[in-house]
């Protein structure tokens, strides 16, 4: 359920693809049947595409990657977090509109 610029995240490449990354990354906790979750995947793909070369933007689904999800402690889906250095730096829990995702993206690029 990824849009072309959106990548699939996984607990096996997290450490490659989220914590050692060179640029930002926004990662959409979500799952299959969480119906605020696909409302939200229209827009995490439009910034996906809109920040493409400046963040890199994924979709780690819950259900599938246990690992990560504890890590977070993710309790409240869908749940946007932003990494910067390996580091946790913006994050929020709910459907939010694409102009609160370019605010919390801007405020870290």
């Amino acid at each position: 359920m990824a849009g072309l610029n959106t990548l699939t995240l996984t607990d096996g490449a997290w450490d490659t693809e989220v914590l050692n990354s060179d640029k930002p990354v926004l990662v959409d906790f979500w799952a299959e049947w969480c119906g605020p979750c696909r409302m939200l995947a229209p827009t995490i793909d439009a910034v996906a595409t809109d920040y493409e070369g400046r963040v890199t933007v994924g979709k780690l689904n819950v259900d599938e990657n246990g690992n990560a999800t504890m890590r977070y402690g993710i309790r409240g889906i869908p749940a946007l977090i932003l990494f910067k250095g390996g580091q946790v730096v913006a994050q929020k829990v709910g459907a939010v509109s694409k102009g609160e995702i370019a605010k919390m993206l801007d405020e870290h690029l």
